[in-house]
């Protein structure tokens, strides 16, 4: 049992360490060599948990996503109106990427895929689907227009939220993210709140921008 702890130890530090590379030099400015030295682990240690630098990325990504995934099982668990959750969900994403580094480096991995031929799908899939059900949700309790299709308005938002992600990391190194995350909020909203609903805009906006519904 205790092998088996050092295991996933080593093993998770070698992903935080290769996090931190990545993040900084890309995947094609990144070695094993410096992995090991920034993880503190062998060249033999880090060869036995992963043969290759595309199984080294692979495994960063994978660590992205679940953490992304385990935060908004964590939101949607607190059992808010799903219209709510989805804005708290995106929120909870924007903070990840400004604190963690696996966050980081898994999104540039993403969008440098094709070096390592690596399907980077199913994490985009999963949050199409996964904002699918709670709009259909969200249109059910009276919140999205009953007009809307929401699995289109799902598509929608993992897209805009990539694409402003990117131009924030590019232009201010995403210190600007929630910011810019909230201007996309405040402007998407007013157009797919059910008409009955509109005043509750200005606190749904502000929901993401304080992460408080007060």
């Amino acid at each position: 049992m205790a092998q088996q702890e050092r295991a996933r130890s080593t093993r998770s530090a070698i992903i935080r360490a290769a996090a931190r590379i990545f993040e900084e030099y890309g995947y094609g400015g990144t070695s094993l060599a410096a992995v090991s030295a920034g993880a503190g682990v062998t060249k033999g240690a880090l060869y036995f948990h992963f043969a290759a630098k595309e199984e080294l990325a692979v495994a960063v990504i994978e660590e992205q996503h679940a953490i992304a995934s385990a935060d908004g099982a964590r939101v949607q668990a607190l059992g808010r109106p799903a219209l709510e959750t989805m804005v708290l969900v995106s929120r909870g994403f924007a903070v990840q990427l400004i604190e963690h580094s696996v966050m980081r480096a898994g999104i540039r991995l993403t969008f440098e895929a094709t070096a390592f031929g690596h399907d980077v799908r199913q994490p985009y899939l999963d949050w199409a689907s996964r904002f699918g059900e709670l709009a259909r949700t969200a249109q059910q309790d009276g919140d999205l227009r009953p007009d809307l299709d929401p699995d289109a308005f799902a598509r929608l938002i993992v897209g805009s939220y990539t694409g402003v992600q990117m131009v924030s990391n590019i232009l201010t190194g995403r210190k600007d993210v929630l910011e810019r995350l909230g201007d996309l909020w405040e402007m998407l909203l007013p157009g797919v709140v059910a008409a009955e609903r509109q005043a509750d805009v200005p606190r749904l906006v502000g929901l993401f921008r304080n992460g408080r519904t007060a």
